[in-house]
């Protein structure tokens, strides 16, 4: 019996695969992002809002308090409802997550909505608490998914935004049929990893590998032979 079932767990705490299955019964598999990236993301977005904002007084502040008073009303709109407005109306992505390939749902895996992007953005003030995001970052590190504390009450979660992958993806120049008859779970194991593996550094794509056990025992590249056998699998002959 090969160990790819039963490595299956623990290869979603390798490289932080989740399955979530969506209200109509579609199974998904997503990527959490951890905090490097959504900080990376929130630092491109806060540079957006800052160049809009330095604009907006050039033009604005020299028509004295209308002025003034029109750009706190911009100011405020924007710090509070770009991300939101963003987020439901760009497929879950502020110009900063798409940058760096992110996106929110919900936690079942449905596009975000304006109640839950409201929430989680509107508690931000709370996650930026005592100072520079320091409960934000806390709640991220010690949550399995990276939560925030607007995440936990929004529901949401940040994902990394997967297209779908083309045939060509899993490298299909030889197909080599397993040693033994696989069961369907670690058939479908092998064409997940086989669609991703061009999005993994080689290190990580061995550590996977390495945890299908006996399949790829005495394969001189293991990686290479687990894609060979799922384009097998995916029926190329």
């Amino acid at each position: 019996m090969s160990e790819l079932e039963g490595g299956h767990d623990r290869r979603a705490l390798l490289d932080t695969a989740r399955e979530l299955e969506t209200p109509e019964g579609i199974e998904l598999n997503l990527r959490v992002a951890g905090a490097v990236p959504r900080s990376l993301a929130w630092a491109t977005d806060s540079l957006i809002r800052i160049a809009v904002y330095i604009v907006l007084s050039m033009v604005l502040l020299p028509l004295g308090r209308f002025g003034s008073g029109m750009f706190l009303i911009v100011l405020f709109l924007l710090e509070w409802f770009y991300p939101v407005a963003f987020e439901v109306l760009g497929n879950g992505a502020t110009p900063g997550k798409r940058l760096l390939g992110l996106r929110v749902l919900h936690d079942n895996g449905t596009p975000v909505g304006w109640s839950a992007s409201v929430v989680r953005n509107l508690l931000r003030f709370v996650d930026f608490l005592p100072l520079l995001y320091a409960f934000g970052v806390i709640s991220m590190l010690v949550h399995r998914d990276f939560k925030r504390l607007g995440d936990l009450a929004a529901g949401t979660i940040v994902v990394y935004r997967e297209d779908t992958p083309h045939a060509a993806e899993r490298g299909q120049s030889r197909a080599l049929a397993p040693t033994y008859a696989l069961l369907p779970e670690e058939q479908q194991a092998l064409v997940d990893f086989a669609e991703r593996q061009g999005r993994l550094t080689a290190e990580r794509a061995e550590e996977l590998a390495a945890l299908s056990g006996p399949l790829v025992q005495g394969a001189p590249d293991p990686a290479a032979y687990l894609t060979a056998v799922a384009n097998w699998v995916a029926g190329q002959r």
